[in-house]
Order: C-alpha cells, then sequence, then structure tokens
C-alpha cells in the first residue's frame, strides 16, 4: 500500500463530500485549529495522542493524517516507536498491528 496515495485519494474524496457538506467540514476545521494550538501541551504530544486514539479505532485515515502531522513536526522515529510501544501495550493485539501502519507510514513518508 503507498500510504502518499491513500492519502491524495482521501483528499479528493473529502474535497467531494466537503462541496455537499461545507458547514461540517468548516466546524471540524474551527475544531482542528483549536485542538492543535500550543497551549500546555505542544503540537507534536497531540498528534501523538491522536495518533494513539486513530490506532486504537482501526482508522487507517486518521494514522495517515496524523503520521503525516507527525513526519511534518520532526517527529524522530525513536520518539514514533516509543509511543507506539505505548499505544500497543494499552491496545493489545490490534492497537500492535495498527501501529505497525503506522510506522510504515512514517517510514513512507519521511523518505519523501
Amino acid at each position: 500500500m503507498s500510504w502518499t496515495q491513500f492519502l491524495n485519494d482521501t483528499t479528493v474524496r473529502f474535497s467531494v463530500l466537503q462541496k455537499e457538506t461545507p458547514e461540517m467540514f468548516a466546524g471540524f476545521g474551527v475544531m482542528s485549529k483549536a485542538a492543535k494550538k500550543n497551549g500546555v501541551l505542544d503540537e507534536k504530544t497531540k498528534e501523538l495522542i491522536a495518533l494513539g486514539i486513530a490506532i486504537s479505532t482501526r482508522c487507517e485515515t486518521c494514522i495517515a493524517f496524523h503520521v503525516k502531522s507527525l513526519e511534518r513536526l520532526h517527529t524522530s522515529r525513536n520518539e514514533l516507536c516509543e509511543a507506539l510501544e505505548m499505544i500497543g501495550y494499552m491496545g493489545g493485539g490490534p492497537s500492535i498491528a495498527f501501529a505497525a501502519k503506522a510506522l510504515e507510514a512514517f517510514d513512507e513518508f519521511s523518505k519523501a
């Protein structure tokens, strides 16, 4: 699977839906901006939390978006793997399987 292509395809699907539901996307955008702003927790920490939720809910789209954000925020592979250990510990086998997907996505995005 190409995570880059998957994310590009998802963006196209979202743009089609956004034309039909602009208020929903506007509201989600406002919520996203508020949640990601630096405060007591920085954006990287918040993205690691979001990735944990994405893995535990088995949302490949969410995994792709949050891993891409973590790569943009200069997260090291070691930082990501340490977070994936905690995520796997808390979520067991299914989370370990999706954590492996997140690491695969990170490795692909990091090479680009």
